[in-house]
């Protein structure tokens, strides 16, 4: 029996690990394209010269949000393309195009091409929405929900390593191993090459491994035998037994039984019945507000990531300028300038940055899900959140000597708040989809709906870090940030939220087949 016969044949109660980690390795590719030009994307653009150099940082934000915007327009179509003709296909086309965009960019010679490169990663990237819906059509649990949900996140948070660490280390590796890459070399001529190139080896170890290895997770595009014990004939369509029938039970494959959402008749659907509703209603009032707390969570959680490097990199004014200034009534709006590290040094903290996010991925959420639950700590963390903002711009007056624990406590702030929200989020969107059938389309539209708040974030606070920097606040583009953050904590409490949710907060997931209380099983500890 092959590997992935075995891993389809397993109890399907039980929790998918060899699946999701499968799917996992596929994840690595958005992270890595997203995140490996983080580090020198503002040098890359001072290299091209494009405007003039306090311009640097609002075309920085434009060559990293064309990757978002190309997403953006292209999430639902290919999350509706998934439906029709399976996840897997789609994903490997999505990787596929990952890889070619990477090496487009490393060869390029000025903005455009770059940006040209940067886009068609995005127009060809739709994993987001499709590998949340194939999470969603693995865990056959609800109780398995919390741990299956904090996969993705967590493999997020490798590829923060992975991406930021490469593009750091080894963008232009002429001037730090000159006797490796000699000048007159390639890497000389395009100094941004060879991470590109290690970014898309990496991504074709995962095709490889999800052709040759991930299963479909499609319910219409899978062999009989390897459907659930629990399948059934329905009485409009009764088969013909078969010898696939003497080992599983046939199926009506149109049924509203398959994935983690289980609905009779005579239950509500927001408000609908089933038959009103037809199972595709996917605009209710839950839905758009789950959506729009993720546009709003994606859109200042990118800021975070594209100002970051920026600020860390950007020059650091006299001590004496700054402690002279300290004392002022004004200083609170005072903040010339960054912190003065090199590119080598911002990789290598952004790399720290993911260990710490994989820290609280694997043990503060798991935690903290099952004792607050899923959507009081979805509040918690959605309000609290402007304070991982307002922070960052007093490590401007940190001295030298405690600047990198300062900046470490800043990144842990941040990580715990933001990689708690988003699987949070998650779930929260999945429970709130009427229909399994309508999971592809749910999680496609929240992917375009994120995916354009991504891609107006950077060059937005490119743009109020510019004009910070003209009058010595560039405090300013953070403050921009925590304002949209606080709109995100008004607005998680006008989310209508789902009356069974009180009977799961005690197992730390809300799911609406269940009015009782679930416990977790040990398993899932």
């Amino acid at each position: 029996m092959s590997l992935t016969k075995r891993a389809r044949s397993q109890n399907p109660d039980d929790f998918p690990t060899l699946q999701l980690f499968l799917l996992a390795i596929v994840r690595l590719a958005e992270p890595i394209a997203l995140t490996s030009i983080f580090p020198y994307a503002w040098a890359l653009v001072k290299k091209f010269q494009v405007g003039n150099e306090q311009d640097a940082s609002f075309y920085a934000g434009l060559l990293i949000s064309s990757f978002s915007l190309a997403e953006a327009l292209m999430g639902m179509y290919w999350g509706g393309l998934s439906d029709r003709m399976g996840r897997k296909p789609v994903l490997m086309i999505g990787c596929a195009g990952t890889m070619f965009s990477m090496v487009m960019v490393g060869f390029a010679s000025d903005i455009w091409m770059a940006l040209i490169g940067r886009a068609l990663g995005g127009l060809l990237n739709g994993n987001i929405g499709v590998i949340q819906t194939m999470v969603g059509e693995l865990v056959s649990k609800p109780e398995h929900e919390p741990r299956a949900y904090s996969v993705m996140p967590f493999v997020w948070s490798i590829g923060t390593i992975i991406g930021p660490c490469i593009g750091g280390t080894f963008a232009d590796p002429h001037l730090a191993w000159p006797s490796v890459f000699p000048k007159g070399s390639l890497f000389e001529r395009f100094p941004y090459l060879l991470p590109n190139l290690l970014c898309a080896a990496l991504l074709g170890i995962s095709i490889v491994l999800g052709f040759f290895l991930l299963d479909e997770t499609h319910p219409d595009m899978q062999p009989r035998i390897y459907l659930p014990a629990d399948a059934y004939v329905s009485e409009e369509t009764p088969l013909i037994e078969t010898s696939d029938a003497m080992k599983r039970p046939a199926v009506d494959l149109r049924s509203e039984t398959y994935g983690t959402i289980h609905q009779t008749e005579a239950e509500p659907e927001n408000g609908l019945s089933r038959e009103k509703s037809g199972g595709e209603n996917i605009w209710t009032k839950q839905i758009i507000g789950l959506i729009l707390a993720l546009c709003i969570f994606t859109y200042h959680s990118m800021t975070y990531d594209h100002l970051m490097p920026i600020f860390f990199e950007d020059d650091r004014a006299p001590t004496k300028v700054l402690v002279g200034n300290m004392a002022n009534m004004s200083s609170l709006f005072y903040s010339p300038g960054g912190l003065g590290l090199s590119v080598r040094s911002v990789g290598m903290i952004m790399a720290v940055n993911g260990v710490i996010a994989l820290f609280v991925q694997a043990v503060i959420f798991p935690i903290a899900a099952e004792r607050i639950g899923v959507y009081k700590l979805f509040l918690i963390v959605t309000v609290l959140h402007p304070i991982a903002y307002v922070i960052v711009p007093i490590l401007s007056f940190v001295p030298e000597t405690i600047l990198f624990s300062s900046i470490y406590l800043c990144l842990a702030v941040r990580n715990t708040l933001s990689i708690t929200l988003y699987p949070l989020l998650l779930i929260l969107l999945k429970e709130a989809t009427p229909s399994s059938k309508a999971l592809g389309k749910v999680n496609g539209l929240a992917a375009s709906a994120g995916a354009a708040f991504r891609m107006v974030a950077p060059p937005v606070a490119g743009y109020l870090y510019t004009f910070g920097s003209q009058i010595d606040c560039t405090a300013l583009a953070w403050y921009g940030s925590a304002l949209v953050a606080v709109i995100g904590s008004v607005q998680c409490f006008m989310v209508p939220r789902q009356p069974n949710h009180e009977s799961s907060e005690e197992c730390g997931v809300s799911h609406r087949h269940s009015a009782s209380s679930t416990e977790v099983s040990a398993e899932s500890n």
